[in-house]
């Protein structure tokens, strides 16, 4: 990301203090860097321990500040109050950005029940999980804390080919708007960014194995372009820093108007393959995955 390109003055987001769930890489690195540019202190968690290490030492050398990180699986609710517990020991969070995810792209008719559980124990259960442990403590601490979840532009529509995460999406959409109406009164927000593409190499590898996927095609976005990771951050800064209190159970497309243009879905790309071919997308995700989790067990 191109730090200059960030819109708010230096020390915006002093004392606050902000946990980014799959922080370590892709859009939550990007969040979780403009945050720390601009004084917050920053907690990263997600399920790489060396990963997160990294991730941390290196936005700590460029910009100072303090990056925490903190291997936890937010599929696993004993794990996240362990989380939460050393998180406390500093002090409590006044912002929570929900950005770990998963997703691949398949027929449904070729899902397994392990399949959809894979997807929605992260993006359905493990954001309640994380969401529910952290508010609960802020409501019982009378603190404040502005939550923020990243989600897609198909919880307005669907998307075919991507069923668990559109599902466990739609969900979490429904979360924002639920908790922003019970819990603003105990002095949390809740708002929600859909972006469009923004290509990290998780959702390349997932989502456009070998070049094909919803949004693989710049040519098919109105602006011609995908999105700058500084765009994203910028809309995330204003959501999570002071100046925008009144903003509240909100969901805002970042996408040039892909959504508007094309419905942002996989169908148009991807319902005209056969069986080879689906076959030959399964053959990339499986090996990416494979790759994926020697890496963690190595990590």
């Amino acid at each position: 990301m191109d730090i200059s390109q960030l819109m708010f003055r230096d020390g915006l987001m002093k004392d606050e203090r902000i946990l980014v769930t799959g922080g370590g890489t892709g859009l939550g690195r990007e969040m979780s860097e403009a945050f720390l540019k601009l004084g917050a202190d920053v907690y990263i968690c997600g399920r790489r321990q060396n990963k997160l290490d990294e991730t941390a030492q290196e936005l700590m050398d460029a910009h100072g500040g303090s990056v925490k990180a903190i291997a936890c699986d937010i599929r696993d609710a004993d794990a996240i109050d362990a989380m939460i517990d050393q998180i406390w020991q500093d002090g409590p969070l006044t912002g929570l950005v929900n950005n770990a995810a998963g997703n691949f792209i398949s027929r449904t008719e070729d899902l397994s029940v392990n399949g959809f559980n894979a997807i929605a124990d992260i993006v359905f259960r493990g954001t309640f999980y994380v969401t529910h442990n952290v508010g609960k403590r802020i409501i019982a601490e009378k603190g404040r804390c502005n939550v923020l979840s990243i989600l897609t532009t198909w919880v307005w529509n669907g998307s075919a080919f991507v069923v668990p995460s559109a599902m466990s999406k739609s969900a979490i959409n429904t979360m924002t708007q639920s908790l922003a109406v019970e819990w603003g009164r105990y002095n949390m927000r809740f708002n929600a960014i859909a972006p469009g593409l923004f290509p990290t190499k998780g959702m390349s590898a997932r989502l456009s194995p070998g070049g094909r996927g919803g949004n693989s095609n710049n040519e098919i976005n109105p602006m011609g372009r995908h999105g700058e990771m500084h765009e994203l951050a910028n809309l995330a800064v204003f959501l999570m820093g002071p100046g925008a209190e009144y903003v509240n159970g909100q969901t805002i497309a970042i996408d040039g108007a892909g959504y508007q243009a094309t419905g942002g879905t996989f169908w148009s790309t991807l319902q005209g393959l056969g069986d080879e071919e689906w076959e030959g997308l399964r053959a990339m995700i499986k090996g990416t995955n494979a790759k994926d989790k020697s890496e963690r067990s190595t990590g």
